[in-house]
């Protein structure tokens, strides 16, 4: 497996970590099956992904980036779909995130 495929892994398991927590609140404390079962399927998925992505990329290096944009993508559906807008704060947080992610992926270096 090459650097290339850990990438694709990479992004199929941030696409699985925003659905799957996404579908989070549905559940209503896992009290309801159908969106539970939704739910568990997702994240068992997206862990799977994780761990391939991470036999070619830098664990740290694959849950910065798997972490920083799962919770970017989660707070803008929750503005969207919940209208659970952030303050001040929270927009500077989310948008630290997005900087370091940036970073970590451009500029660090793993040995």
């Amino acid at each position: 497996m090459n650097q290339f495929s850990g990438y694709i892994f990479l992004v199929l398991a941030v696409i699985f970590g925003i659905a799957s927590n996404s579908s989070l609140k549905m559940t209503e404390g896992f009290t309801k099956l159908v969106p539970s079962i939704y739910c568990s399927v997702l994240i068992v998925l997206c862990i799977l992904f994780l761990a391939k992505a991470m036999m070619t990329i830098p664990v740290g290096f694959t849950y910065a980036t798997y972490g920083g944009l799962t919770i970017t993508a989660v707070t803008i559906f929750g503005i969207l779909k919940y209208n659970q807008m952030p303050n001040l704060y929270g927009i500077i947080g989310i948008a630290l995130i997005v900087v370091g992610v940036l970073v970590v992926n451009l500029l660090g270096k793993a040995n």
